[in-house]
């Protein structure tokens, strides 16, 4: 079990200078190619996503105004804690309703992993993963409390989180293997 918070991970900045990109783990760590990555972003203009071939992604506004994405044939508004899974090879194009954003990221190679994204306010448990505390305080099995902006990821181990209070929300990602 791998825990983080927010404001200890490292920034990089764009290359576009449209945002910058706080990597919570590119798994397996010192891989070329990832399996699976979560990271937090921030957009702060307009402009293209990046795209990734052969890889599942999956979004979640944290905070700020709503976003617009747009591709031949999709538009999505991303709303705050709703997750969007959209396919890497899609050429989106972001447009922000007001100002900058915060969004959660998860990316799965199609071919090893796949990744379900979803907010909770009930206890939940699995082998593989990565949870952020959106509000409230939760509890890991072992007694650590996480408070909002920390989190945790792990790889083949049971992790349980249960939540302190009726206010408390989770981000939660399942991540599985692909048989």
């Amino acid at each position: 079990m791998n825990p983080f918070s927010y404001h200890d991970l490292p920034v990089s900045r764009w290359r576009n200078g449209g945002g910058e990109t706080r990597e919570i783990i590119s798994f397996p760590p010192g891989e070329v190619h990832f399996g699976w990555r979560a990271s937090i972003a921030t957009i702060s203009t307009d402009g293209a996503f990046s795209l990734f071939p052969g890889v599942d992604r999956v979004i979640t506004l944290l905070q700020g105004d709503a976003v617009r994405l747009n591709a031949p044939g999709t538009e999505q508004r991303l709303t705050l804690h709703q997750p969007w899974a959209f396919s890497g090879e899609l050429a989106l194009k972001a447009t922000l309703t007001g100002g900058t954003s915060l969004d959660f990221n998860i990316m799965t190679r199609r071919a090893s992993w796949l990744a379900a994204v979803q907010v909770l306010s009930t206890a939940v448990s699995s082998e593989h993963g990565v949870a952020f505390v959106l509000s409230g305080e939760w509890r890991l099995a072992h007694g650590k409390i996480l408070a909002p902006q920390q989190g945790i990821w792990w790889v083949d181990e049971p992790v349980q989180l249960t939540p302190l209070s009726q206010e408390a929300h989770l981000l939660f990602t399942r991540l599985s293997r692909v048989p």
